[in-house]
């Protein structure tokens, strides 16, 4: 099973791909947790992205693409993965179809979370991760990215006809739930 999880910042992708990972037997993949692992190490990379993620800007294509096809070239991507953040960008997948097309296999899903934008902003707000652009400021120019350049990305995907769109609002369980549903269909 090949997933993609996808919503505005605040959807809930990291917390539904974890339980989807657990469920499906499936690894997850974050390009955020990879990106906070570099800057947390203070790697080459993690300085460079830490100043364009504290614009509130996004990490060039290129870099993002170069990164997840160099961790799906691990086995334990050869019987599925669960993709978070990742792609977030048109040319980006673009660039991961023809990831999978040189690997033979085709995305399964691609999961679309619904959630409105005030209960974005509280849910980003109130989680406390602590991100230095977690400000109302801030938050409003990562949401006005990703309705700008990162959902034309969910077009790409309907031509291909995998999207499943979820309503994100209710309990975690709740919306977990839903997602199970679509499999199952």
């Amino acid at each position: 099973m090949r997933i993609i999880i996808f919503g505005p910042p605040g959807a809930g992708k990291g917390t539904q791909a974890n339980l989807i990972s657990e469920e499906y037997n499936i690894p997850h993949l974050s390009t955020g947790e990879i990106f906070r692992s570099a800057i947390k190490n203070e790697t080459p990379l993690g300085k460079e992205v830490k100043s364009i993620l504290d614009a509130g800007d996004l990490v060039p294509d290129e870099k993002v693409v170069a990164l997840v096809e160099e961790e799906l070239k691990d086995d334990k991507y050869d019987d599925g993965y669960i993709l978070d953040g990742f792609p977030r960008t048109v040319p980006q997948a673009e660039a991961f179809d023809e990831i999978l097309d040189k690997k033979g296999k085709t995305l399964d899903a691609f999961l679309q979370l619904e959630v409105p934008e005030e209960e974005l902003i509280d849910r980003i707000l109130s989680r406390g991760e602590g991100r230095s652009d977690d400000t109302p400021e801030k938050i409003k120019n990562r949401l006005d990215v990703y309705w700008n350049e990162t959902q034309p990305v969910l077009n790409h995907y309907k031509q291909q006809d995998v999207v499943k769109e979820i309503n994100g609002v209710g309990s975690i369980d709740e919306i977990f739930a839903r997602i199970k549903d679509t499999f199952s269909n």
